[in-house]
């Protein structure tokens, strides 16, 4: 009998939401267990080492950082989502370390205290998304037909969008037609659809409105 998974995560975790992708798309049954990141729990800090979600815990023993998480469920599960290719494999890897850098400008850009800050975290995240554009299939997924990691990846990413775009135009997705249609086909996929609860939004826009930041200053004038 295989092990019993558990994912602890958080509610608003992208990297939450990149494992609940890969076990929904692999069919993995899993309990989800979210925790409040400002007040973690002891017998979390004992399973996460960095203290940071998710962590799945495997039986016994607790796997963290969802890299790894995603590493394990190729080599464990059925209906891989990595490319058989190694050279087309390693190249996903990379691109899936650039959602995480993606995802650390985004964390930037709701973080800036003042608008010369956002600014320049806007311009650097158009810059990245500028490189995305170039290489995006987006046919209907990241490199063609086939969902893979990448767009587990990229699914959270966009969603931040659906908050962000309420704030005002900020010119980040501007004029990037391939990903405006992957985006619509994520948006669109069960497993991505289902990797939030229904009360997400409202959370997100809540977490922006307590950062003190100057998109929280935005988000008030737009209210």
């Amino acid at each position: 009998m295989p092990p019993r998974l558990t994912l602890i995560s958080h509610k608003l975790c992208p990297y939450v939401q990149r494992a609940v992708i890969a076990l929904t798309e692999k069919d993995v049954a899993f309990e989800r267990v979210d925790i409040d990141l400002a007040n973690k729990p002891d017998w979390f800090l004992k399973v996460s080492p960095l203290g940071r979600t998710p962590v799945l815990q495997v039986g016994d023993v607790a796997i963290f950082e969802s890299a790894v998480i995603l590493e394990y469920l190729e080599e464990t599960e059925p209906k891989p989502l990595h490319p058989a290719d190694p050279l087309r494999r390693a190249e996903h890897r990379g691109w899936i370390e650039f959602g995480s850098a993606v995802l650390n400008d985004i964390a930037g850009l709701y973080s800036a205290s003042d608008e010369a800050a956002f600014k320049a975290k806007g311009a650097q995240l158009e810059a990245r998304f500028a490189r995305l554009e170039a290489r995006a299939v987006a046919s209907p997924w990241f490199d063609g037909e086939k969902f893979s990691l990448v767009d587990a990846v990229f699914g959270p990413v966009f969603r931040y969008f659906d908050v962000l775009d309420e704030i005002g135009d900020f010119g980040i997705l501007t004029e990037k037609p391939t990903l405006a249609s992957w985006r619509t086909s994520l948006a669109a996929r069960p497993s991505v659809k289902s990797a939030v609860s229904a009360e997400y939004l409202a959370l997100l826009r809540d977490f922006l409105k307590r950062r003190n930041s100057w998109i929280s200053q935005l988000q008030a004038q737009t209210a």
